[in-house]
Formats: C-alpha cells, structure tokens, sequence
C-alpha cells in the first residue's frame, strides 16, 4: 500500500497546475502555448499518481481502500477519501481521458486558452473529489462543484446558443442536486453521521427511505439522464466545445450511475425494490424512444448525444436488476461508454475543426479523402453498436442477462435499441463516408494528423483490448460489485420477512 496520501494528491493535484496557469500573465502566444503545456504536463502526472492506485489495490477486498481521514466541519463532519472496486475504474476512467481532452483543444482553442485550461483542471479535481469522496457532505461538494466549470466552457468557449445551453444545464442538474442535499440533512438527523461508510451499514426506516430515495434519484435522473429529464443533453453536447462534449459524456454522466450504485441500492434497499418497476420503465422508454429520436437528427452530435441517452438506458436497467450480472455490466457499461462516446465526439470534432459544420447532410464520401479516420470512425460505430469483439458487446450483454433473470419482458424489449442502435449509427456512418465525394467545399480535407492520430491510439486499443478481454475491469469490481449485491438482497429479506409478519 502507498504510505503517502494518494488519493489528495491525485484530486489536488490539478488544482496546483490551474494555479500555475492562472499565474501566467498576458494573453499572447507564449502564454497560450505554456498555458497548454502547463495543463497537458499536469493532467499526465495525475494520471501516473492514479495509476499508482491501480497498481497497490487489492481487488480480492470488498472494502474502501487508501483512507485518508481528517476532521473538517464542527467536528461532525470528515473529509473522508478513500476508494473500492467500483469507484476505481471511474478514477482512472476520468485521469485518461483528461489529457486527451487538453490535447484535442490543443488547436481548436484560440480564445482565452488559459481559462479553458484552468476551467479542465478545476473540473478533474471535482469530478475525482466525486468518485473518491466517502463523506455525504463532501460528496455533493465535489458533485455540485462540477457544475461550475463546465458552466463556463460550454457558456464560453460553446457554439451559437451556447449561453441558453448552458444556463438549461445548469438549472436542471441544480434542481435536482437540491432535493438530494434535504436528504443528506435528513439522514444525518437520522444516523448522527455523514460517513457513507458507516452509512451503507444503518438501517434507514422504511418512510425516510422512500423520500430520500426519490430525492437522490431526482438527482442522479437528471445527471444520467434518464427520460424524460434528458433534454438538456442534446442540447449541452451540440453548444459544447470538443472537449467538453467529451468530458460531458464520458464522466459527467456516469456520475448519476455511480450515484446509483453508492447510495440508492445499498442505503435505501426496500424503496430501490419498491421503485424498480418504475426504473425499468423509464429506461426501456429511454433505450427504445431517444434511439428512434436519434434515427431524425441532422446534426452528427445531437445523434450521438441521443444514442448515449439510450445506453445509459441499459445502465439503471443493469442496476436495478440488483444481481452480480446486472451490476458488473452496469459498471462496464458505463466504462466502456466513457471510452466509446467520448471517441465518437473526438470523431465529430476532427471533421468540425476542417470544416466547421456538423450537419450530417454537409458530409458524403469522406472515404475517399479520409481512410484512416473512416477506419477510426467505423471502429468506435461499431463498439457505439455493441458488436462481439468491441467493449460495447460485453457492457450491454451483461446488463441484458442480469435483466433477464429477473424481468424477461423488460430484457426483450430492451433488446430492441440493439437493433435501432445498429439503424442510426450505421445510417450516419453511410453517409458522412460513403457515396460520392461532390461537395466542393470537401476537394480539400486532409486525413488525421500525428497529433489526432496520438489522441485515438489509446482509445482504439482500449476499445479492442477491453472487447476481447473484459478480465480486467471485471476483475477489479468483482469483489465489491458481489458484496453489493448480496447486501441489497439480505435487506430486502429481511425487510420482507418483517412485512409477512406483521
């Protein structure tokens, strides 16, 4: 075990590096350009000390690993870090990719360069205080802490209508996170802590379940999002900058799942069974309905967009299933999507940066002029689709089969946004790539350069090596994926066992 305090320096550390750049004077060349190195260097270093967590974690344990605890608030309240098997993937799920976001804005900024780095930086600090946080107080500190500068980069450095994009984001994810923090002062008054550790082991009674459990959930509904709060994404993603719209989709969302798996299962187990049919219903609306949606949109991001709705549809139905199969592929689901969606809207962004539209009708026989970015393009298509050998098949079979045990008619008609999801992202890759290349304004488009090519090699490894060989996600998340699960379905047991009592 490392004997320093890993975790800190893992979430502080790009505070440091935003420091830094915010004592950058000036805004000219020089600036812009050590502004960027400064950010780049920062985030990779983070990513190695992250690593080092991989390195000494012992994924045989159930329990939360590498605590550090020191007292805070009115001697009540703890900051309180530490990390178990499923919060670990998306630590270094968020360390990755935030040195391909740097280098992807690496040219397409030019504008206030050092505040959109200092903006990356801040929110990699929130969104790691998020998934290593063991404190409710500290949790939804970093939780909502995240709102701010991703406010900022899609409010400034976004498209047209980047300012209505951004304030329906903020709103929307605020309203929620409200209801979550009356539910957190309530289960302090009811447990005299906010430790979610000693939290996952109190028994809540059956009533502040209930609403607490719909308080968090109109939360993390919302961050998801599940229909029918989903409507800020599709807007949020089309005004986003590149980088941004691939932060959005591959961390800020998972942060709603995550949500899910630390809280709502674990801590209200009686209203989670009591409101599982409601969840089921709401994704397989979510997978069937946005897939449909997807298959009428004009703009490539609002497409893509749309088709992450519908994934995270497969998430809270994995979720909800409350067996091993069903949480594992929740998990995965969610890493996998991190890594897929987040290459798709790399995709959009290398075509945008030419030609500064994403209207799918601009496009058509990109092939021709792009062959090794139509072989990247149709690589993460297909992972998008779930196809064997891609990290998309294993995350969406394993939450089907968890469904499947428990609710067959759900599972079948989940199995229909496979086939819809084949439709539309096959349609778009049909026609930005192939056909006959005679726009004129495309005579001239040039295939990925060494830098684009150095920001999809990791993510086209990834996506092929996780496909083939899921080993070492789900061996990582096997121990406290299992314990979960068998603690969901005790309490339930109990809790019925006491109903047929009385």
């Amino acid at each position: 075990m490392a004997s320093w305090p890993v975790i800190s320096v893992t979430i502080f550390l790009p505070l440091a590096g935003a420091l830094l750049i915010a004592l950058l004077r000036g805004d000219d060349e020089p600036t812009k350009r050590n502004a960027r190195w400064i950010a780049l260097w920062t985030t990779l270093v983070t990513l190695a000390v992250s690593l080092v967590l991989l390195l000494h974690f012992e994924p045989s344990s159930a329990e939360f690993q590498f605590l550090e605890r020191r007292p805070w608030l009115a001697g009540t309240i703890n900051y309180e870090v530490g990390v178990d098997g499923i919060s670990l993937p998306f630590v270094i799920l968020t360390t990755a990719l935030l040195p391909i976001c740097i280098l992807a804005s690496w040219k397409s900024v030019q504008y206030r360069v050092k505040e959109y780095m200092i903006a990356f930086l801040v929110l990699e600090t929130m969104m790691v205080g998020t998934f290593a946080a063991l404190d409710l107080v500290v949790f939804y500190l970093f939780f909502e802490g995240g709102l701010i500068p991703m406010f900022l980069i899609i409010g400034v450095w976004g498209g047209p209508r980047r300012v209505y994009a951004s304030f329906k984001f903020f709103l929307y994810t605020l309203l929620g996170s409200v209801l979550m923090l009356l539910a957190i002062i309530a289960m302090y008054g009811e447990a005299g802590t906010t430790d979610i550790v000693a939290l996952l082991d109190h028994d809540f009674p059956r009533s502040l379940q209930t609403w607490a459990w719909l308080a968090f959930f109109a939360s993390f509904a919302v961050k998801l999002p599940m229909w029918p709060v989903h409507t800020w994404l599709p807007d949020a993603h089309v005004e986003a900058p590149t980088a941004g719209s691939v932060i959005l989709a591959a961390i800020l969302l998972k942060m709603g799942g995550y949500g899910f798996l630390r809280f709502s299962l674990p801590m209200f187990p009686v209203a989670s069974v009591d409101f599982t049919p409601l969840i089921y219903a709401l994704s397989v609306i979510a997978i069937v309905y946005t897939s449909l949606v997807a298959l009428v949109q004009e703009d490539m991001k609002k497409l893509i967009a749309y088709s992450s709705v519908a994934h995270m549809g497969f998430v809270t139905m994995g979720i909800f299933a409350g067996n091993h199969q069903g949480i594992a592929g929740s998990v995965y689901q969610m890493i996998s999507h991190g890594i897929v969606s987040g290459a798709l809207f790399l995709c959009v962004g290398v075509v945008y940066d030419r030609m500064h539209t994403r209207e799918i009708a601009a496009y058509g026989g990109l092939v021709n002029r792009m062959p090794v970015y139509a072989a990247i393009f149709m690589l993460f298509t297909l992972a998008n689709v779930g196809l064997p050998g891609t990290t998309g098949f294993i995350g969406e079979f394993l939450t089907l089969l968890g469904t499947f045990r428990v609710n067959t008619l759900v599972a079948t008609f989940a199995t229909l946004g496979l086939i819809l999801s084949s439709c539309y992202a096959l349609w778009l890759y049909r026609k930005v790539m192939f056909g006959v290349l005679d726009k004129p304004s495309l005579a001239g488009i040039l295939d990925v350069e060494t830098r684009e090519i150095v920001i999809f090699a990791p993510l086209v490894i990834l996506a092929i090596w996780f496909g083939v060989y899921p080993k070492p996600v789900l061996d990582v998340s096997a121990a406290s994926v299992a314990a979960l699960s068998t603690s969901y379905h005790e309490a339930v047991g109990v809790a019925k066992t006491i109903a047929l009592a009385h």
